[in-house]
């Protein structure tokens, strides 16, 4: 017979423990929460949607169903990753982490309270989150114990009293870990008051069970038994008849192991007559086991029967009134309806997808006649361009006529003067400038080096001939990379050759050039600064033939200007000065690195 009422009882068991067991708020609530999934479904709303899953996570972690509650954060954070909704994100991958760290998967955990601390918005979250990562990962219990009290400091200051609570029953587990029981009996109280006065019973219960526990495993079973009666007289376990019995057979188990049978025996048949009366099957089937355990200890047979019949004797009006097994169907039900939507939201994108595959086409067919247009519109610019390097080219190898007329003239000067010698030494410095010209007249760019000894060249030539007109200056930057850097070729000669032609040439003392290049950020910077009679006074010195031709120097370098700014997306900027307060030019290049 006994073994009849036994399988009897494995049956009720399969049947009570295939879900947990809800009240009807709570199937109201996923209720509610798949209508509003449908709503945001159809109105293609994924923020309405995750905000939603978010909303269940919570409630499932509120009830300790921290497998469900992962499960939904997943689908928030997925969700929020596709969205970009940062702030939302910070919050979910946290909360992620704090169920999978409820479920001992630390692994994860570390990662996602990781994640968090990256995409952290302030400065107190970001420490929350690594001060998390460093309580499961390091090996010290001293910085395991410091990363948790500095969480204690930010949830004390910020008035996160959840986050207080946890965060001392954290430390809690760290000084039972350093054999500090005081402590740690300590903070376990402090966690359960401040859980319990911010109305977090599931929270509260978690604490009071590790409460327990630490008495238990330190053998005082009277602080033990004090401690889970004290939760007993709680609100939120009073009003909650399902679990005022858990918490009552968790006491029961208190006696057990202080081996006070008749304790034990008695809390227990109280769950049981609880169970029975407010109809929880489930729990009244875990009363009766316990229950055939002790009286099996005992060899109590007779109370054993009596109790299994009693038991299947109220079974129908149990089952019956037991509305934990309807509302599991109903939540099986109703996850089953989100799963659906999920598929169907999937399906309407997929949807509309086809819906713009002919879009698509008609695009795809505009596209065509667009690139064929615009092959054309290529092959027009290409041509553009190469006139356009034809051009530069054909500026680059043009050496300006007045210099090299002019040139001549002063060797025909030392000639004629009987002056061989300078004349030889002019000769030779005028080819070397001239072949260096010819040389890098292929390239748009030179090494920086190569212009430089072009310039000095330059000057030194001029020098000869106006010995006695001006003395000059060149200064480089030290951080500039003479070898590797590549600058524009005869670029910034002509702005020497006005210098001195048209400034320091006419000066009755001897003037001065300065030739600069200097490293500012990104760019270099082309200085070069004369004390010549200056653009104004030039101008009047003119002849009007001379007035009546335009100066092909200064042409040719400000459409290369334009040319390498527009072939190479170059940002070449030359800004020309005449001095206000004193005689003189200044040219400023800037050249971006």
């Amino acid at each position: 017979m006994k073994l009849l009422f036994k399988i009897i009882l494995l049956i009720t068991l399969a049947i009570g423990s295939s879900s947990f067991a809800q009240d009807s708020m709570k199937v109201s609530k996923v209720l509610k929460s798949a209508s509003k999934i449908r709503k945001a479904v159809d109105n293609n709303d994924n923020k309405t949607v995750a905000d939603t899953y978010v909303g269940m996570a919570n409630d499932y972690y509120g009830q300790g169903n921290y497998a469900k509650s992962e499960e939904y954060l997943i689908k928030a954070r997925n969700l929020y990753q596709n969205l970009n909704d940062k702030k939302n994100l910070e919050f979910v991958t946290r909360k992620l982490a704090q169920s999978q760290e409820k479920q001992n998967k630390i692994s994860p955990a570390i990662l996602n309270y990781g994640r968090a601390a990256d995409i952290s918005y302030s400065k107190e979250n970001k420490s929350i989150n690594t001060n998390d990562v460093t309580r499961l990962s390091s090996p010290s219990k001293e910085e395991r114990a410091e990363a948790i009290q500095s969480n204690i400091d930010i949830s004390r200051k910020d008035n996160e009293k959840a986050d207080l609570a946890a965060s001392y029953s954290q430390l809690a587990d760290v000084n039972i870990q350093q054999n500090d029981i005081p402590k740690a009996e300590a903070n376990l109280k402090s966690a359960y008051t401040i859980s319990k006065k911010q109305m977090e019973p599931q929270q509260a219960l978690e604490i009071n069970q590790k409460l327990t526990n630490f008495y238990v495993e330190n053998k005082d079973f009277d602080k033990a038994i004090e401690a889970k009666k004290k939760v007993l007289k709680e609100d939120f376990v009073k009003d909650n008849s399902q679990k005022k019995v858990e918490q009552i057979q968790e006491l029961a188990d208190i006696y057990i192991k202080k081996n006070d049978t008749k304790s034990a025996i008695e809390t227990l048949k109280n769950a049981y007559n609880i169970a029975l009366e407010k109809g929880h099957t489930l729990e009244a089937q875990k009363s009766v086991k316990r229950l055939d355990s002790l009286y099996s200890v005992s060899e109590n047979t007779g109370e054993s029967v009596k109790l299994y019949r009693d038991f299947l004797g109220r079974l129908p009006d149990l089952v019956s009134k037991d509305r934990s097994l309807v509302d599991n169907k109903i939540l099986e039900d109703t996850e089953q309806r989100i799963a659906q939507l999920e598929k169907e939201r999937e399906l309407k994108d997929e949807l509309i997808r086809k819906k713009n595959a002919f879009n698509y086409s008609l695009i795809g067919a505009l596209v065509v006649l667009a690139g064929l247009a615009g092959f054309i519109l290529w092959t027009l610019k290409k041509v553009q361009i190469k006139n356009k390097k034809i051009a530069l080219q054909s500026l680059r190898r043009e050496m300006n006529p007045h210099f090299i007329f002019n040139s001549l003239n002063s060797v025909n000067q030392f000639i004629a003067t009987n002056n061989e010698l300078e004349a030889n030494q002019y000769l030779t410095k005028f080819s070397k400038l001239m072949r260096g010209v010819m040389e890098n007249s292929a390239e748009d760019f030179i090494p920086f080096q190569q212009e430089l000894d072009l310039l000095q060249n330059y000057l030194a030539l001029e020098k000869t001939r106006f010995a006695d007109k001006f003395d000059y200056e060149i200064k480089v930057d030290e951080s500039l990379n003479l070898q590797s850097l590549l600058i524009p070729g005869m670029l910034i000669q002509p702005f020497l050759e006005n210098a001195i032609w048209h400034g320091l040439r006419y000066r009755q003392n001897k003037g001065f050039l300065q030739l600069n290049f200097e490293k500012q950020g990104q760019y270099m910077i082309i200085t070069v600064d004369d004390n010549g009679i200056g653009i104004e006074e030039s101008k009047k010195l003119k002849t009007e033939h001379q007035k009546s031709r335009q100066g092909r120097g200064m042409k040719n370098t400000m459409e290369r200007i334009t040319l390498l700014n527009d072939l190479y997306k170059q940002d070449i900027h030359c800004a020309i000065t005449d001095k206000k307060n004193e005689q003189g030019v200044t040219v400023q290049i800037r050249y971006k690195l």
